[in-house]
């Protein structure tokens, strides 16, 4: 199967940028215990200092499917609420070329 990427757009609620920050550190953090989740890392806009970016790549569809399921992953993701401006956007994608990581 072939490797799947994703990035996942996140706006801080109206002067929650620095809690969702510390969030995203646990979230990170948790992802430890996903064996598929070769890649996991935030980004802030530069232009926003509200919008958040996480870029993620998987294994295989199956490694996504598990994607949160764990509880370490569960424990951190259920500190979001109150914290996002609303549903995070979502753009699935599938590696085509790369330097610096394994595709």
């Amino acid at each position: 199967m072939s490797k799947i990427s994703l990035i996942a757009k996140l706006t801080a609620a109206e002067g929650k940028a620095a809690e969702l920050e510390a969030v995203l550190a646990d979230v990170v953090a948790a992802a430890d215990e996903e064996a598929g989740l070769e890649i996991y890392s935030a980004h802030k806009d530069t232009a926003n200092e509200d919008v958040y970016y996480f870029f993620e790549m998987y294994t295989d569809g199956d490694a996504l499917a598990v994607h949160g399921k764990g509880d370490g992953m569960k424990a951190a993701m259920g500190k979001f609420g109150g914290l996002l401006g609303g549903r995070p956007e979502i753009t699935m994608m599938a590696p085509v070329v790369a330097k610096g990581i394994d595709i």
